[in-house]
């Protein structure tokens, strides 16, 4: 019997109003009826299977605050993948980090929603790319972004995210003896970084389409219309929209400034979903666009979350002796003690750096 808000039983009401707190903002009350059956149905689900689901910062706030197990960035998400104790994993992201949760966790079953949520950035580059590029610069270690699939990171030295790559990039440098490094995909990221360190950075020009559409003109029309708003960026975008931001960091460093600052108003420079999700622990914070919508990870839904552990279905898998090869590079970033503060981006400490080399 509908007896609870917005006609929900009294008791699917109570189960899900902590959800509703979070979420009310960006989900309408005709909605929500349906989202919070669906969130109910995951909920059980997950007992019943002994699944956990990682979600990303970008997914939408209902999958983020209703159905997460562990919510957070790529590098928070692959620790987590390694630490559950669950069987079966389902990745609400996309293919590449479905593929890292199996590289790390090889005997749990992964799943994902949508075979389909792939990433422009990851597309960008193939193994046999990174084999072309070990010829060209022999003896050089390669750095590569998470955000990449399985046979590139098979190639690779070590992984990085947005959170660590300056670090790591330091790391192989001192590790390998050479003042280079190769870092790729992300061109602006390696740009980014290149700003961080006296270390020569080597580049490839992949750009994720969500961060690259973003210019120093959007900044300035924030700026005249929110003067007293704080602006972040993340390090996948162009250079001049980090030099015009306030602040410049992985999505977990945007994160933990915003927690910790609790500016009045905020814009976000990165994926939409990123700011309603961090709206909803912080209602005294006032998020404004823009933002930008990443086609892949919106692909992800509570409807398909659901198909997905009702029928077990699109598990992902990735060969062995690719994983084997994979598993190091991955493993050496995990292991790797997180940066003391948060990774900054829009404090240039490198003004004397030559030009990267794109390669």
């Amino acid at each position: 019997m509908a007896d609870g808000a917005f006609g929900l039983s009294r008791e699917l009401a109570q189960e899900t109003a902590p959800v509703w707190a979070k979420v009310k903002d960006h989900v309408t009350p005709m909605e929500w009826p349906a989202q919070a059956a669906l969130i109910s149905e995951i909920n059980a689900l997950k007992k019943t299977r002994d699944a956990v689901i990682l979600a990303h910062n970008y997914m939408t706030p209902e999958i983020f605050h209703g159905v997460g197990d562990y919510v957070g960035d790529s590098l928070g998400l692959a620790k987590e993948a390694a630490r559950s104790k669950a069987k079966v994993i389902v990745q609400a992201g996309v293919h590449f980090m479905a593929e890292t949760s199996k590289i790390l966790s090889p005997d749990k079953t992964v799943l994902i929603p949508d075979l389909r949520a792939g990433c422009s950035l990851a597309a960008s580059i193939t193994g046999a790319d990174v084999r072309l590029i070990k010829q060209r610069y022999p003896g050089l270690p390669v750095v590569t972004y998470v955000n990449t699939t399985a046979d590139v990171k098979a190639e690779t030295d070590i992984c990085c995210t947005s959170a660590n790559a300056v670090q790591v990039v330091e790391w192989a440098a001192k590790e390998w003896g050479v003042d280079r490094v190769i870092l790729i995909p992300d061109e602006f990221l390696a740009r980014n970084v290149a700003a961080q360190t006296t270390v020569g950075i080597i580049a490839w020009k992949g750009r994720c389409e969500v961060h690259e559409r973003f210019t120093a003109a959007d900044i300035a029309e924030m700026r005249l219309a929110y003067p007293g708003a704080e602006i972040l960026a993340h390090p996948e975008c162009p250079e001049d929209v980090l030099a015009a931001s306030d602040f410049a960091g992985s999505t977990a460093a945007m994160i933990d400034h915003v927690t910790a600052r609790k500016p009045k108003q905020v814009v976000m420079i990165t994926e939409c979903s990123m700011a309603s999700n961090v709206a909803g622990d912080l209602p005294e914070v006032q998020f404004i666009g823009p933002c930008n919508l990443c086609p892949y990870m919106k692909r992800i839904t509570l409807e398909n979350i659901r198909d997905c552990l009702l029928n077990m279905q699109f598990e992902v898998t990735v060969p062995e002796d690719i994983a084997e090869r994979a598993r190091l590079a991955v493993q050496r970033m995990v292991d790797l003690p997180p940066p003391t503060v948060p990774a900054r981006y829009d404090m240039i400490k490198a003004r004397h750096h030559v030009a990267v080399e794109l390669i």
